[in-house]
């Protein structure tokens, strides 16, 4: 049975965003996927890399090293986080600092003393990420240049070998009504069903 892993990012256990999360956990079950579930705050996931961490070789975290492993070892991969300032929030900052690690999710080539571009490492090549925000979309775009998807298309997934990549904003929350969140949640069902169909 293949694998997904999915990653929360929100302190609020009860958030549209952890509603968005299970309902993904919930459709890639009946698919035939095992789901990799993590809520980083509620597992009290610490976003702090530690100096010995940052070498490829350096002792990692026993908590750490499980994410490590699941990431290795998924078929793909779903992120659900708020737009926060045009970042993740902090935990999942330290997630990315932590577990897309070299050695896990990309390597440098020999000879290269690390400034170099990275060899993605990552076997599964399907990434999807789901944001909610209070910004509407044409603001996003036109004032700030969306600088999420630079962060997750370029600088992360784009060097860990990951090539098919999705990314869908849920807005204005703040504003909508029960209605349109019942079809952004049935939208990322249909996401979901599309790149990872069943088995």
């Amino acid at each position: 049975m293949k694998n997904v892993l999915v990653i929360l990012a929100h302190p609020d256990g009860e958030s549209f965003n952890a509603t968005i999360a299970h309902r993904c956990g919930e459709t890639l079950s009946k698919n035939g996927y095992e789901v990799l579930f993590h809520d980083l705050v509620r597992e009290g996931f610490d976003p702090l890399l530690p100096t010995a961490e940052i070498p490829a070789a350096g002792p990692v975290d026993p908590a750490v090293d499980v994410h490590c492993r699941e990431l290795v070892s998924a078929s793909g991969l779903i992120v659900v986080h708020p737009n926060w300032w045009g970042m993740p929030p902090a935990v999942l900052t330290g997630w990315v600092d932590r577990v897309i690690r070299p050695g896990v999710a990309y390597r440098f080539l020999e000879g290269d003393s690390g400034e170099g571009v990275p060899l993605g490492l990552l076997a599964g090549k399907t990434a999807l990420v789901f944001n909610t925000a209070n910004t509407p979309p044409e603001r996003e775009e036109t004032d700030f240049g969306d600088p999420l998807d630079s962060i997750w298309r370029r600088c992360v997934f784009g060097l860990c070998g990951v090539t098919t990549y999705f990314r869908r904003t849920f807005s204005v929350v703040v504003t909508s009504t029960r209605e349109e969140r019942e079809g952004w949640l049935d939208e990322a069902a249909e996401t979901v069903n599309r790149y990872f169909p069943k088995e």
